[in-house]
């Protein structure tokens, strides 16, 4: 009786710790199931996080397009030769420094350009800017019209003259309100003989005409009212004389 019980324990036994094993088998085994699952989910995660991503760099680039057109935009297409002008402008300061002449403003015409475009340039020295500009006419040389512009220091020649200018005292002559020049090389010293002066008229209008061209002068420096009075604010403020230079 003693060995069929102690035989009936120990199978009982076997049996229990057969079990035991089964349960720890099948409960490792559940957990690589497991963490594939859970991969598996990462994964979908990172795929959708890479189309957002992806998403945003598109949105992100749209904005830095736009900005770069605006960019190319807003560079100005400047008319006026530049280098010509920071050259005239330093030869002009050191002139007027050698001279007694103001250092604050000068003015500078570049005939280069079509008469229906604003060619007369008010230039702040200190600033190292033109600060405005306007219309200007060129002489006819005595001929009906002229479109383009002739240049002559001769006396009763009626046209333009190259070159260094001081502006002088204003006076009111046959064209109204005017401001005397006086020629500063040898290209134009019959200027204040040939009273070749700046004045206003009245078929010099205030905007830009061009392709059209403008009328012609006497060889005068001629503009219009408006700018005219603009260009005599700074001359009667300014405590040196001013120098205008005409060039091509």
């Amino acid at each position: 009786m003693k060995d069929k019980k102690v035989v009936l324990l120990i199978a009982v036994i076997a049996v229990f710790v057969i079990s035991c094993s089964d349960m720890e088998k099948s409960s490792f085994e559940n957990k690589p199931l497991a963490v594939k699952k859970e991969t598996r989910v990462v994964k979908s995660k990172k795929k959708k996080q890479k189309i957002k991503i992806g998403t945003t760099e598109k949105t992100k680039d749209e904005p830095i397009s736009i900005d770069n057109e605006k960019e190319e935009k807003e560079v100005p297409s400047s008319s006026e030769n530049t280098t010509i002008i920071n050259i005239l402008t330093k030869k002009v300061n050191n002139y007027a420094i050698e001279n007694n002449m103001s250092t604050e403003y000068c003015f500078l015409v570049d005939m280069s350009l079509p008469s229906g475009r604003n060619r007369f340039f008010i230039y702040d020295l200190k600033k190292n800017t033109i600060i405005n500009s306007g219309l200007v006419a060129h002489g006819s040389c005595n001929e009906t019209f002229l479109a383009h512009p002739k240049f002559s220091n001769d006396s009763k020649s009626g046209c333009s003259s190259l070159g260094k200018f001081k502006v002088g005292e204003f006076y009111t002559g046959k064209y109204g309100k005017s401001f005397r020049l006086y020629g500063l090389d040898n290209c134009n010293s019959n200027a204040y003989k040939r009273a070749v002066v700046i004045h206003g008229y009245d078929c010099v209008p205030d905007e830009e005409i061009y392709p059209r061209v403008l009328c012609n002068s006497l060889g005068c420096v001629m503009v219009s009212y408006k700018f005219f009075d603009k260009i005599s604010g700074l001359i009667r403020k300014s405590e040196k004389p001013i120098v205008l230079w005409i060039y091509q």
